[in-house]
């Protein structure tokens, strides 16, 4: 994964899913050494060009990370603990339960 920090009792462990062609960024949200959810960042193809002219993964990563921080520390505050993912597409961003994404979604 990447980067570790803390919130509240919260461990955070986040980044790029590993191998991935497409942008997906994910937040793995521990306690106490017990997974609790994951929250996925997915920047559709077509709308990376929002973020980044080029498409760079790293510099779309470096300018939206505080923000994306921001949206798991309220998830956590709300003890909002169901895996989500914020979808990102060319004119609109939702948020969807994981359980409920056509394309499946895993860390693997």
């Amino acid at each position: 994964m990447g980067e570790k920090w803390s919130y509240r009792e919260y461990q955070v462990e986040e980044g790029l899913k590993p191998g991935s062609k497409h942008f997906q960024y994910f937040f793995n949200v521990s306690r106490g050494g017990d997974k609790k959810c994951n929250y996925c960042v997915w920047i559709e193809d077509e709308a990376l060009s929002r973020f980044d002219p080029s498409g760079d993964f790293d510099s779309i990563i470096s300018s939206q990370k505080e923000s994306w921080s921001k949206w798991v520390r309220g998830k956590i505050e709300a003890k909002d603990l169901n895996s989500k993912v914020l979808r990102i597409g060319k004119k609109e961003q939702k948020e969807i339960e994981l359980s409920e994404m056509r394309e499946h979604l895993s860390m693997e």
